[in-house]
Formats: structure tokens, C-alpha cells, sequence
């Protein structure tokens, strides 16, 4: 296949978050509300996601999540009173007081053991419910997340599989997206709880020293920044090498490749790519391991300064208890408060960086979804083609070349291909003749020139329904792990699936032979991926079945775009002859290295250099002793010198 070539893309650069730091002190201001409104723009998509996925999850979540923020305030009151009426009862007993109605005096005491059950069995019921909703909502979520992603896929023009940075923008879309949305909105809601919590905590710690929460809070602080700052760094550090996350999942995969393990195995590259994927790991971790750490000090330090302030609280709580007028039942209030608000501080710090570090990798996704469609209709109401009438396809002044490439692949094609034609493209590897295929098809656009259908330029036409006149086999075609039948039915899905016409366009592929041997016949798996009975053919077995997948739909152009190096040369030259006999009304185009197939061609066209050299019939080109006659004599002395 034709690529992009000696000089091909330039160097890939990992993507930014779009912000630098400001140099100025004046611009901070700006820097951080850009900050800020990226943030929540963030939130809101990823919040909206979760909406379209699963609405009623997400009201579920919500009330959940106001409920999860009430109930600890409710028990800290609870456990307050059941203290504060065990302490009485048990200074009356010290006092000597005799309980002639024991019922009736521990009937407030029942009555708060009943509230605690009540609040306990709530609190255990809740964080199940949370866990199931949870549960069903992330499974929607990522099964949403991946169909707009594969749906995204299916818009994308290939000229984006070309680019390395969308190959990045892919790979981070696939890694992250489908975890990431619902972990962030469950930090979101972790974070709107302890708000809850932590709000009334502080309205109760109030009553005993307006100064408290203010203290706690300015303690914890240093941690946010210290939080903040490090999600940062491991945002930045990942996107900076992504490259080596790639080499990793590459080399890795390598060696679990089913189709690589024979070469791997034979020529020993098991450990030169295990030794490889070791090196990059260790570049990789050593950056890592030393950011873990720095954070890891960094948090001992901090937890350090909040545990002296929390137990300095602690003291001033306890002498106000003993010296004031409080209760035992104040003093478990009061410091289950504190250690309450100290814990959702530590809550809402944890998750608010937590949802940072995620909206920041969600850009991941949000990258992906706005990568641009360039192959599309230039008409408001675009023309659709006419199936199954004779068409007429005209390249004039056609030159191309690869995205981010300066180097042109094709330049200045002027070419007609009329109805009823069968066209040979010929030409060595690497002269631009997948590429020539790929421009007729409209899977890229030409760089200069246009192409004319029926003479229309093609970017009038709708691109599905030109896509739907054109039956092709590529030279890497899939090798589907579905059975027999419903790997030639993918020729046109949109056809009335009929055994009749499978099995027609079988034999039309020559892969009716084998097919009859198999054990299950046309409803064979194919490939053990799947199925434990599934059966693994063989190159010359794959290729045949995918020309009858060629054969299968009605197309009114079709295109083997050599689909037959495991065939030999007869089984090829009858290929050739079957498509050639169809080419009644249509146009056939076969690209082929064996020219011994052009010979019945109404039209030979060479490529050399990314140019059409020659074009005409086989003794046309003969009598013209040019490139073409130089190709054929090789080959045929070739055949020659070998029988």
C-alpha cells in the first residue's frame, strides 16, 4: 500500500491543555478564571454525558447524594442525646435514686436506641443503593461513551488515521473516557455530601468557638495546593509521554499477537522486544516514581500540620466541656464534629482533585469528538448517484499528497475511465496506485485537481451513496470472525440476505470449493477469536472469499486492488476474467503485479513516479517499448527461466 513515504509526517507532539503559565504577575487573574471555566465546562459535558446515558440514574445520584450529605449530622445527634441521657441516668444512680418504673424510665433511652437503629439500617441501605446505581450508571455510561467514539470513528475521513496526534487523540479517548465520566461525577457527588456534612458541622462547631471551623479549614489549605499541584504535574507528566505509553501497549502486543508469534518465535525477537518494552518502561517510571514520591513527602508534611491543629482543638474542646456548663454528650458532639469537618475537608480536597485531574484527561475525549470531517457533500443538497446505470469517471489535473507530507504521491493524473471498461493499473511498489484508488473512491480528496463522476465533481454527490456504488477488495481486506455466509454478505449489507446469491457470488470468487469441505459449509466461524470450533483458512482461502464479497454486491464500479497475492497465477488470471466478463455497463479497475493478467484489458494504465507514464491495450503498449513492455518482458523471462 502507498503511505506517506520518505519524509512522511512530521514529528508528533503531545498535546497541551491549551493554557501556558502567564509571566506576568498582572495576568494570574485571567489565567486562573480561564482555568476555572475550562474546569467547568468540562463538568458540565461530562455531567451532560451521563444525562443522555442514563437520566433517571442520575436523578437516583442525586437524591442520593443530598441524603448521603444529611444523615451523618442527624447521627452525630443522635449518638449526642443517647450519651446525654445514659449520663443522667447514671448520675441519678450515683445520687441514690431508686427507679420504681424501670420501663418508663428508660422509655427516652428505648426511643434513642430505636432512632440509632433506624439511622444505622439508612446508612447501611444507602451505600447499597449508592453501589447499584452507581454500578448500572457506570455500565451505561461507558457503553455510551464507547458508541459515540466508534461513531465518531465511523464520520472521521482517513486522512485522520494518517496523523499520529489523532492516533493520540484516539488512544487517550479509548483509555480514559469510559471510566473516567462516571469516577468524576462520583467525586462531584462525594464532593456535594461532605459540602453538606461539612457546612453543617461548622454551624455546630460555631455554637462552641466561631474560630474553630475558620482554624480547620485555614488548615487545610497547604493540602489543596499540595493536591492541586501534583494533579497537575501528573496530567502534564502523562501527555508528555504518551509516546512511551504507546511503545509499551506495542511491543507488549506484539508478543500476545497471534499473527506475529511464528516470525517472533522463528527469528527470536521474544526478548530484543521484551528488552525493549523493559527500556521504555524504565524511562517512563523513572519521572513516575520520582513525582510519587515528591507528593507523597509533600502529604506527610501537611498531614503533620493538620494533626497538631486538629488535636489542639481537641484539648480547647475538652476544657470547654469540663469547665463550661456542656454535657458528655456535647463533647461527642462537638469533637465528632470537628473530626467530621476535618474528614470531609480531606474528602472534598481528595475529590475535587480528583475530578480536576479527570476533567483534564476528559479533553482527552472532548479532542476527539471535534476532530474535523473534511470529506463531505460542497452542496447544501447533495447530488445522489444513480445506480445501476453505466457511469463515466474523469480525473483531470489530479495531484496528491499525504497530510502533514510535502512529498506528492500522484501528480497531474488526467485519466478517463468510461463505461464497460476493465482497467489494469500496473506499475512498481510505492508508484501511487492504492492511492489513485483511495482518490476515485473519494476516501481522500485530491490536493489539487478534481475528479468528475457522470460529470459532476464528486464532492457534489452525497459520500454514502457514492460510497454504495463502488464494490472493492482491498490488499489488506478484514478477516471478519463471523461465519462463511456473513463474510461475503458484508459485501452489501444493505442487500436481502439470500443463501442463492452467497453461494453465486462463491463461485464467482472461486471459494465455493473450499467452502464445501468445511464442516459447518457456509455457516463455518471463521477464526478461533470466538468460537472453540472456529476454523483458521489460509491466505489463498481468505482472499478468494473476499473477492466473493466483491462479487456479492450489485455495484456499478468494481475494484480488486491486489486482493490476490496468495492466488497463483491461474487462479488469479480467473478472477481477472470472471470480473472482466461483468464489466459489461461497468467499470472493472484490477490492480495486479502480475501482468500476465492485463493482457484482455481494454485499457492498461502505468503509474511511474506518482504520473501516468502509458496508457492503452497490451500490444498498443508492446509496439511502444516503454515502461510497460520493459515490466512484461522482465516478468515473462522471469516465469521463463524458473519452468
Amino acid at each position: 500500500m502507498t503511505g506517506p513515504g520518505p519524509g512522511g509526517p512530521p514529528p508528533f507532539k503531545p498535546m497541551s491543555d491549551g493554557l501556558s503559565r502567564p509571566k506576568r504577575l498582572r495576568d494570574y487573574p485571567r489565567y486562573a478564571a480561564k482555568r476555572i471555566r475550562g474546569f467547568f465546562e468540562r463538568l458540565f459535558y461530562i455531567i451532560s454525558l451521563v444525562w443522555e446515558s442514563a437520566p433517571l440514574m442520575l436523578v437516583f445520584m442525586v437524591l442520593l447524594c443530598l441524603l448521603d450529605g444529611v444523615l451523618p449530622v442527624v447521627g452525630a445527634y443522635i449518638s449526642k442525646d443517647l450519651l446525654n441521657e445514659i449520663a443522667a441516668l447514671i448520675t441519678e444512680r450515683s445520687m441514690g435514686a431508686e427507679f420504681e418504673d424501670v420501663f418508663n424510665t428508660l422509655k427516652p433511652l428505648f426511643f434513642l436506641f430505636g432512632m440509632n437503629m433506624v439511622y444505622l439500617f439508612f446508612s447501611r441501605v444507602l451505600k447499597r443503593l449508592n453501589n447499584m446505581v452507581t454500578g448500572i450508571a457506570g455500565e451505561l455510561v461507558v457503553n455510551h461513551i464507547k458508541l459515540k467514539i466508534i461513531g465518531k470513528a465511523r464520520e472521521v475521513d482517513l486522512r485522520s488515521f494518517d496523523r499520529p496526534e489523532f492516533y493520540e487523540k484516539l488512544e487517550n479517548a479509548n483509555r480514559e473516557a469510559g471510566m473516567r465520566p462516571i469516577m468524576i461525577l462520583n467525586a462531584t457527588f462525594s464532593v456535594v455530601s461532605a459540602l453538606i456534612s461539612a457546612v453543617s458541622f461548622v454551624a455546630v462547631l460555631f455554637a462552641l468557638s466561631p474560630y474553630a471551623p475558620f482554624i480547620i479549614i485555614i488548615a487545610a489549605i497547604p493540602g489543596a495546593l499540595v493536591n492541586y499541584a501534583y494533579r497537575n504535574r501528573n496530567f502534564r507528566y502523562v501527555r508528555r509521554h504518551s509516546k512511551e505509553r504507546r511503545q509499551m501497549n506495542y511491543y507488549s502486543g506484539l508478543m500476545v499477537n497471534k499473527d506475529m508469534v511464528k516470525e517472533i518465535k522463528i527469528l527470536g525477537l521474544s526478548d530484543t522486544f521484551i528488552s525493549k518494552y523493559k527500556s521504555v518502561f524504565a524511562r517512563y517510571y523513572k519521572g513516575l516514581k520520582s513525582l510519587i514520591i515528591k507528593e507523597g513527602v509533600m502529604q506527610i508534611l501537611v498531614a503533620l500540620l493538620s494533626t497538631a491543629v486538629n488535636s489542639a482543638l481537641f484539648v480547647y474542646i475538652a476544657y470547654t466541656v469540663v469547665f463550661g456548663t456542656g454535657e458528655v454528650g456535647d463533647y461527642s458532639l462537638f469533637s465528632g464534629a470537628l473530626g467530621s469537618i476535618a474528614g470531609y475537608i480531606t474528602t472534598l480536597l481528595t475529590a475535587t482533585a480528583t475530578i480536576y485531574e479527570g476533567t483534564l484527561f476528559i479533553d482527552n475525549m472532548i479532542e476527539f469528538m471535534k476532530e474535523e470531517v473534511t470529506v463531505v457533500p460542497t452542496l447544501d443538497e447533495p447530488r445522489r448517484v444513480e445506480l445501476g446505470k453505466p457511469h463515466t469517471i474523469e480525473l483531470r489535473g489530479v495531484s496528491f499528497r499525504y497530510p502533514g507530507t510535502d512529498r506528492y504521491v500522484l501528480r497531474d493524473i488526467n485519466l478517463t475511465l468510461r463505461p464497460a471498461e476493465s482497467v489494469v493499473l500496473v506499475g512498481l511498489n510505492g508508484a501511487g496506485k492504492t492511492t489513485l484508488i483511495k482518490l476515485i473512491t473519494r476516501l481522500y480528496d485530491p490536493t489539487e485537481g478534481a475528479i468528475y463522476l457522470d460529470g459532476h465533481d464528486v464532492r457534489e454527490y452525497d459520500v454514502e451513496s457514492l460510497y454504495n456504488m463502488f464494490g472493492i477488495v482491498f490488499q489488506d481486506f478484514g478477516h471478519y470472525a463471523e461465519s462463511v455466509a456473513e463474510n461475503i454478505e458484508f459485501g452489501d449489507v444493505h442487500r436481502t440476505h439470500e443463501r442463492e446469491t452467497v453461494e453465486y457470488a462463491a463461485r464467482q470468487g472461486s471459494a465455493d470449493g473450499f467452502i464445501g469441505e468445511l464442516p459447518k459449509g457456509y455457516d463455518t466461524p471463521l477464526t478461533r477469536m470466538f468460537e472453540e470450533d472456529g476454523i483458521e483458512l489460509s491466505g489463498g482461502q481468505w482472499q478468494k472469499l473476499s473477492v466473493a464479497r466483491a462479487f456479492y454486491k450489485r455495484a456499478d464500479v468494481l475494484i480488486l486492488d491486489e486482493p490476490t497475492a496468495s492466488l497463483d497465477p491461474l487462479a488469479e488470471a480467473e478472477v481477472f476474467n470472471q470480473f472482466a466478463a461483468l464489466s459489461e455497463n461497468r467499470i472493472t479497475i484490477f490492480v495486479s503485479h502480475r501482468l500476465s493478467s492485463a493482457v484482455n484489458a481494454s485499457k492498461i494504465v502505468v503509474i511511474d513516479g506518482g504520473r501516468v507514464a502509458e496508457e492503452g491495450t497490451h500490444e498498443e503498449l508492446m509496439r511502444l517499448g516503454g515502461s510497460y513492455y520493459r515490466l512484461f518482458t522482465t516478468q515473462a523471462n522471469r516465469y521463463i527461466s524458473n519452468s
